[in-house]
């Protein structure tokens, strides 16, 4: 659908149903809250910037509504719906600490991410990313807001490390997988629970769609540091392993020797090289080696969605794979076909 909205789907719903049990906006409230109300497009936008962060509004011409800014859910992570009542353009400079999860209800639109239209209606922008949208008089969205903090978490919790630097979502959500469907799913299930009376009763049950909705996006969409999430990543690694793990992230792009990465563990190569092969059943190299293949599995990813362009030769050639025929051989093996076969546009 070219990123653009769909017409009306059941999660529409979610203001009507919810609207009896949404009291008026009071900062700091958890449960639902109706922000806005009304036709001053200008005023609903003070409260927009409010609540997120400064953009440039431009408001359309033709067929207009009253709009409505609704918070649902505001504790460890917020959730909003918003629909502007009228045709704007919408253009916000690099996000700040959070992840901005866009979920299409109702009407039509685009959406701009690093100044790129997604190619699917779910998107994702995040710290230091641009996000820029056009949006239809009936666009209505469900709006999921991550801290960069609980994102952090997620991935300390499976690391033992924070990350260096904010994780860098790829932007489309494709919700053709059954994977991205079932999360979509859930952050609807979780829009529906919000606007819930249980919600008001079990903040702990609100606690635990959180947690599956944070530790899931960061398993499930590829992100660029996804190499530091191997299947066997957990505390009880040795800290000089995790060392290591972390810094074959950190400088994938670099020429990388083992003695470098033994350095970074703060040990010597022999002895990293028998903490891999008895922690992780592999080697230093070909550990690096995975951590390259999956980032350049990453940038196949962008360029079949559309968000990134670029050819198999250039992916493959910017994470240290300059022997094409090999690259193909190791691509196969992780990931079960031609690095080609990835790449195309679906």
């Amino acid at each position: 659908m070219q990123g653009r909205y769909g017409g009306r789907t059941r999660g529409a719903k979610l203001w009507e149903q919810g609207a009896r049990n949404a009291g008026r906006g009071r900062p700091g409230a958890d449960g639902p809250h109706i922000l806005f109300d009304g036709d001053d497009v200008e005023a609903l936008d003070e409260v927009v910037t409010e609540e997120f962060s400064p953009h440039r509004l431009r408001v359309g011409r033709g067929q207009q509504a009253p709009g409505r800014f609704r918070r649902l859910h505001r504790q460890g992570l917020a959730l909003y719906e918003l629909g502007w009542g009228a045709p704007v353009e919408v253009a916000a400079g690099e996000l700040p600490d959070f992840y901005n999860i866009h979920i299409p209800l109702a009407g039509e639109g685009a959406v701009r991410i690093a100044g790129r239209e997604i190619t699917t209606p779910c998107s994702i922008a995040g710290p230091g990313m641009t996000l820029g949208m056009s949006l239809s008089a009936g666009a209505d969205t469900l709006i999921l807001c991550l801290p960069q903090a609980a994102v952090d978490n997620a991935v300390t919790t499976q690391t033992g490390e924070p990350p260096a630097t904010a994780l860098r979502f790829a932007p489309a959500l494709p919700d053709g997988d059954p994977a991205v469907a079932a999360w979509l799913g859930t952050a609807r299930a979780f829009a529906q629970f919000a606007a819930s009376p249980l919600a008001a009763r079990s903040p702990l049950a609100a606690a635990h769609f959180e947690q599956v909705l944070v530790h899931g996006l960061v398993d499930l969409q590829p992100h660029d540091h996804t190499a530091a999430l191997p299947e066997h990543a957990h505390p009880a690694l040795p800290r000089a392993l995790r060392r290591a793990m972390a810094y074959c992230e950190q400088h994938a792009g670099e020429p990388v020797s083992v003695a470098d990465m033994a350095a970074a563990a703060r040990v010597s190569p022999r002895t990293l090289q028998e903490r891999f092969r008895i922690d992780l059943g592999t080697t230093p190299a070909a550990y690096l080696r995975r951590v390259r293949l999956d980032r350049a599995h990453q940038d196949l990813l962008r360029i079949a969605d559309g968000s990134a362009s670029g050819t198999v030769t250039e992916a493959a050639t910017r994470w240290g794979f300059t022997h094409l025929s090999r690259f193909a051989v190791y691509y196969r093996e992780a990931y079960g076909q031609v690095p080609s076969r990835t790449a195309e546009r679906r």
